[in-house]
């Protein structure tokens, strides 16, 4: 059976069960031709058998009369209770010669049938043939008493016939597809609940569970789809939070980090600066030609505190507790602008209650905009970055806004092709970050140059770290 693409699969099953229909249609119509065929051979074979009898009375008379008139073969008798249209019947003897033939006119009612039907008609069933009876005398055969009808009138006659059929199968073969349509409309109705429920999981909104179905297939494949969604949101759930136990490891080793490079470092190269500012003072007055060693070395040690500050600086951030996120995220704006001295112009814009975040989605958010701006700043030759935080409160009127959410971007007009994607760059980072906050990432790059940072995350979902209650399809759709 052929197939289309694309096709809905109620119209394709429609189509298959009209195509069957048609089949079986023409079948009936073929088993209807051949029955009014068969009825035709056996009114002549008996108009036939009729005539044979009637002209062996007729022979055995003249046998039994003597001088009897000579008769024989007398038609008249037989064709007035025979005769239809387009009948004929007669006499043939031994020798094969007709010695009489009676024809009735060949009238036609009605609409002449098509010129197809009539060569198809006439190939297939032969409708000129004739009957023949033997007529005997005593056990000799003396003829034959023949009859036949003009092949047009059976031809009209059968198309008459068949035409009386048409519009019936015609009104049942559309009756039948009307009727298997809706059938199949109804029993196909639940797909529609599964489509969106895969939509939904597509989606990650691993919330979504079928309802029961009155189709033993259907709730099998309801029982495997709530299981497997199921499945996944314990999986997802699982990987978020050893996600967010690895990051907070992470943080940690961070600060621990930070600890010991202030301590140790640090105070060493303060030293190292303090023992290069007295051996100055001393080369000074003993031996001069060692003073500039000593304050090259003093401006060394200048200069690797001022690294390690900035590296402390990223490594252990403002402490957002005390100082509250938009201000961190400002201190980080305004640092990367004095760092980079007008090569690149940094800007931030803050909206909504983003000091009342948890601590806990505001330090992965720092996270996310100092990785971001790292890569904007050192990888993509931009001229200028934008960084937006917004938080958007709930809508009840709104389905689509019916969370708290937050919504970081960070855009930039750095160069086509800029390397913020790239593997290794800090964006498996940020996906991991964003992930363990159960929110989602888009980036884009622009065919002409510069590139966006898409973070939103819905603010119910972590502030309890659970999943919100589940609900069927059908609860949802009402």
């Amino acid at each position: 059976m052929w197939t289309f693409a694309n096709c809905d699969l109620k119209y394709r099953l429609t189509l298959r069960i009209s195509a069957v229909s048609v089949i079986c249609f023409a079948v009936i119509s073929a088993v209807v031709l051949w029955d009014i065929d068969r009825s035709v051979r056996t009114e002549l074979d008996d108009i036939a058998d009729i005539s044979a009898r009637t002209l062996q009375l007729q022979l055995n008379k003249t046998h039994w009369i003597n001088n009897p008139p000579s008769t024989f073969p007398d038609l008249d008798s037989i064709a007035s209770s025979v005769m239809r249209p387009g009948l004929c019947i007669a006499y043939r003897a031994g020798n094969g010669q007709m010695i009489q033939q009676f024809c009735s006119g060949a009238r036609t009612q009605g609409t002449p049938p098509p010129l197809a039907f009539a060569v198809l008609h006439r190939t297939l069933f032969d409708p000129g043939r004739e009957a023949a009876k033997a007529v005997l005398l005593g056990d000799r055969p003396m003829g034959a008493a023949v009859a036949w009808v003009d092949p047009s009138v059976v031809t009209a006659e059968t198309w008459r016939e068949l035409s009386r059929l048409l519009p019936v199968l015609a009104g049942a073969l559309v009756l039948l597809c009307v009727l298997a349509y809706a059938a199949l409309a109804r029993a196909l109705r639940p797909t529609r609940l599964i489509r969106a429920g895969l939509e939904r999981i597509a989606a990650n909104d691993l919330t979504a569970r079928l309802p029961p179905f009155d189709l033993a297939e259907l709730t099998a494949i309801r029982d495997a789809f709530n299981q497997l969604a199921e499945n996944l949101a314990e999986a997802i759930a699982e990987r978020n939070a050893l996600t967010r136990r690895l990051i907070a490891l992470q943080d940690d080793e961070r600060r621990h980090l930070a600890r010991e490079l202030h301590d140790e470092f640090g105070q060493s190269l303060a030293a190292i600066r303090a023992l290069a500012s007295a051996a100055g003072h001393s080369a000074a007055e003993s031996c001069p030609e060692l003073a500039s060693e000593c304050d090259s070395i003093g401006r060394t040690a200048a200069d690797m505190m001022t690294t390690l500050r900035g590296a402390l600086f990223r490594l252990r951030p403002p402490d957002i507790d005390e100082l509250g996120l938009a201000a961190s995220l400002e201190g980080l704006v305004s640092g990367w602008s004095r760092r980079q001295c007008g090569r690149t112009h940094f800007a931030i814009r803050l909206s909504g209650a983003i000091d009342s975040l948890p601590d806990s989605i505001g330090l992965n958010l720092y996270r996310i905009a100092q990785e971001a701006l790292t890569n904007a700043a050192r990888h993509a030759d931009a001229k200028q970055v934008l960084l937006q935080l917004t938080v958007r409160d709930a809508n009840e009127a709104d389905p689509a806004q019916a969370a708290t959410t937050i919504e970081l971007t960070i855009e930039d007009d750095g160069a086509a092709g800029d390397q913020v994607g790239k593997p290794g760059m800090g964006l498996l980072g940020i996906r991991e970050r964003v992930a363990s906050l159960g929110g989602r990432l888009t980036f884009e790059t622009r065919p002409c140059g510069g590139a966006r940072l898409h973070v939103v995350i819905p603010l119910a979902a972590n502030s309890s770290l659970l999943l919100p209650e589940r609900r069927p399809l059908a609860e949802c759709a009402a």
